[in-house]
């Protein structure tokens, strides 16, 4: 989907369109009093009425950016005091999580309609293999493509940009050549003319360390790195990554369309506007990290999932991270469970510096069906001693 979250809240609010907007950081309390003051009617609001950017005070990070904010180089994932300074004008909104899972219900159902083939890669993406589609291979892919985005379109009003390729790998990389609202197609005999010229950042699974480490090699592109021996790349890069990294500059890819997959772990987790203290703001810190069990708990029940392994994240003012879980008798979805088992963690981490980030996860899921049948066949364990609410650090 092209900048999914902003598109969703430019059919919202469609005064907003051509304009740079950020979403992301906090301000869902004011926002919610900005659209009470007009009657909860979106439309209404005035452009100069929503906050800027360039009055923004805090640490939050872009969730995304429309393009016109793009052009500025603000992107996903960027801080929003740097942000800021390259787009002070762009207008911002806070996210809207349950919003964007409902559009992204939707785009799915249409596209499940046409090619039942599919791999949901999160709220915005997915892969199809549409081999055996009834007229999927016209025109290379791009009659289906087509059809695929004007029935998301219509229905919902949100465009979508198409990479169609013999694998998964060369797809994803197409699906980015002509963004917004575009589709290309990559033939197997296009790797040396269109792939091979890329750099290496380009494919998927080479972040900013990877790339840096190629680069220091004289490696700038995808045709460089193949050229590099496969046994030259094991032992610069190690077994696994040096063997999948000759595959991949040669367009290799074997990985099947997997229309089903379980979670491994969910987890949430927030960034602090300013360092916290772990005795000095412990009401603050008490109340964040509970709500972050809860919401935890609640997109466990809202999946049917529960876990076992019940874990934390702090990153410091030193930007070191420390994580520590561990795993307890019975799987659970319950909000109170999982902030006992959590507290239980942050015992086991010295917290001596403030904090700027506080995470919380479950993992080792089942979904409930599953877990229930495995506890009601499972022999009777003596009851483990209780964590008291005394045992929670927050």
């Amino acid at each position: 989907m092209d900048a999914f979250y902003a598109s969703v809240e430019l059919l919202r609010y469609p005064q907003l369109k051509g304009l740079p907007v950020v979403i992301g950081g906090g301000g869902r309390e004011s926002h919610d009093a900005l659209l009470a003051a007009y009657g909860g009617d979106r439309a209404a609001v005035p452009v100069a009425a929503f906050p800027r950017l360039g009055d923004y005070v805090g640490r939050g990070v872009i969730t995304t950016a429309t393009y016109p904010a793009r052009q500025f180089g603000v992107g996903s994932a960027m801080g929003m005091m740097k942000a800021a300074r390259l787009c002070p004008q762009a207008l911002l909104l806070p996210v809207d999580f349950a919003e964007y899972r409902r559009f992204s219900r939707r785009f799915k159902d249409i596209i499940l309609s046409i090619a039942p083939v599919m791999e949901d890669r999160g709220v915005d993406e997915v892969y199809i293999d549409f081999t055996d589609v009834p007229g999927g291979q016209r025109q290379g892919g791009r009659a289906l493509a087509r059809l695929i985005q004007k029935s998301i379109h219509d229905d919902t009003g949100l465009t979508c940009s198409v990479g169609v390729a013999p694998n998964k790998l060369i797809a994803k990389m197409a699906s980015e050549f002509n963004k917004p609202n575009g589709i290309s197609i990559v033939h197997e005999g296009d790797l040396q003319s269109v792939i091979w010229p890329l750099a290496c950042r380009k494919i998927n699974g080479v972040g900013p360390k990877a790339e840096a480490k190629l680069l220091a090699h004289g490696i700038e592109t995808i045709g460089q790195l193949a050229q590099r021996p496969r046994d030259w790349l094991v032992q610069h890069f190690g077994r696994s990554t040096g063997a999948w990294l000759h595959e991949t500059s040669w367009g290799r890819d074997d990985r099947p369309v997997v229309t089903e997959s379980e979670p491994v772990s969910m987890s949430r987790e927030t960034t602090f506007d300013r360092d916290l203290h772990a005795v000095r703001d412990r009401a603050e810190l008490g109340r964040i990290f509970t709500d972050l069990c809860v919401r935890v708990a609640e997109d466990l029940r809202r999946k049917g999932y529960v876990g076992k392994t019940i874990g934390i994240k702090l990153r410091f003012d030193d930007f070191k991270i420390a994580t520590r879980d561990q795993t307890i008798d019975g799987y659970t979805q319950d909000a109170a469970a999982i902030r006992r088992a959590a507290g239980q963690c942050l015992k086991r981490v010295p917290l001596d510096r403030r904090l700027r980030l506080l995470g919380v996860r479950v993992g080792n899921l089942l979904p409930e069906e599953a877990a229930r049948a495995a506890e009601s066949t499972a022999p009777a364990e003596p009851a483990a001693g209780g964590v008291g609410t005394n045992a929670v650090l927050f």
